[in-house]
């Protein structure tokens, strides 16, 4: 018992983004509302980029930039292991910018739908599709 709440709490942030998209999921797929999906769906983007951010990191490792330039180099090789890989974080920084774009165009799509249709309601906006 002791073994599985250390192994628990030892892993609480993927607990955090597991519960995030759920959340965001659960605005997506169980509300009527356009800007309430919207919303949603920003949560499980903003929650997978938490989840890559934070496997990027790794525990007591430094960026990869050698501290004392060339000279020092030649002494010793660079070992990959001792450096935190930046990959993850340059792929989050356009994951981030496609995310905005994509908040950006959905709330115009909203907006131009409820210009139209009078309402953002699922329900409603149907209703008034299929009136003659």
């Amino acid at each position: 018992m002791e073994s599985l709440l250390s192994n628990f709490l030892a892993k609480y942030n993927y607990w955090v983004y597991i519960g995030l998209v759920m959340i965001g999921m659960y605005a997506m797929i169980a509300k009527r509302n356009l800007v309430k999906k919207i919303i949603g769906m920003n949560i499980v983007q903003t929650a997978v980029i938490l989840f890559y951010v934070s496997i990027g990191a790794k525990q007591g490792k430094t960026i990869p930039i050698i501290a004392h330039g060339h000279e020092e180099a030649g002494h010793h090789a660079a070992q990959a292991m001792d450096y935190i890989s930046p990959l993850p974080h340059v792929l989050m920084l356009t994951a981030i910018v496609v995310s905005v774009a994509t908040l950006g165009v959905a709330l115009a799509l909203a907006i131009k739908i409820y210009r139209q249709y009078g309402t953002l309601e699922e329900d409603e906006i149907a209703l008034r599709i299929n009136e003659p």
